[in-house]
């Protein structure tokens, strides 16, 4: 009698990864998910550029690059560590973990006197 674990087809042991099986991105997908990635970043460093922002005050500035920011690491978690295709749950508490992070640092700098204007 054997006392490994290997699975023979037909054993009790064979694990069964045909239900959690889905179907990958393919290259086009990846492609488009890049152009999505380099549009936000260049709209986050675009408000380094235009002199709108720099004439607001640092809060304005938040506001506009937090929402980018949480869009991107959704978007890296959901295809990159395909996160999408698992259960809804793994990428919210991912997205909620970052959202809580933000606010607990928002509150944090406001405590600091960081937003005020100069």
């Amino acid at each position: 009698m054997s006392t490994d674990l290997q699975t023979h087809p037909g054993s009790p042991f064979e694990p069964h990864h045909e239900a959690h099986e889905h179907a990958h991105p393919s290259d086009r997908n990846y492609i488009i998910i890049a152009a999505i990635l380099a549009v936000i970043t260049a709209a986050e460093v675009s408000t380094y550029f235009l002199d709108w922002f720099n004439d607001q005050s640092t809060g304005v500035l938040v506001a506009f690059l937090f929402p980018m920011m949480i869009a991107k690491f959704a978007i890296v978690c959901g295809y990159f560590m395909h996160l999408k295709y698992d259960n809804p749950l793994f990428r919210r508490i991912f997205v909620f973990g970052l959202v809580l992070a933000v606010a607990v640092y928002s509150v944090a700098l406001t405590t600091l006197h960081l937003f005020h204007d100069i």
